[in-house]
């Protein structure tokens, strides 16, 4: 058996199912698929996400969502219109909108679901 072919699920947390769903649907623009006392679905370009209900958040301190856009600064501008706010890090040499050009070359901005 082996999960290569197999479509994957993400998940996320939160204590605040009406603040998650107004982020991840106004804010992202996902569309919810299904709500229940437990989760919130929605369908992020075919990929399952869960954002998990629970009663206490200990939130990574990492990277656990990602997506590949064509113009990082034209997307920044689009969601800091409906309210995400990126994060700033010190010591990492970010433009204006809070993106950060990697060794790579890769553009990268980050926002928490907060």
């Amino acid at each position: 058996m082996t999960l290569a072919n197999l479509d994957v699920i993400a998940f996320v947390s939160t204590t605040d199912p009406t603040r998650a769903e107004k982020f991840y649907a106004d804010a992202l623009g996902l569309q919810l698929v299904n709500k229940s006392p437990f989760a919130l679905v929605f369908d992020a370009r075919g990929t399952m996400l869960r954002v998990t209900i629970v009663e206490e958040l200990h939130p990574a301190p990492n990277t656990v969502l990602g997506w590949a856009v064509a113009d990082v600064s034209e997307t920044a501008r689009a969601l800091a219109a409906r309210g995400v706010v990126f994060l700033r890090y010190d010591g990492m040499k970010q433009n204006d909108q809070g993106i950060w050009q990697s060794p790579s070359g890769a553009l990268i901005a980050w926002f928490m679901d907060l």
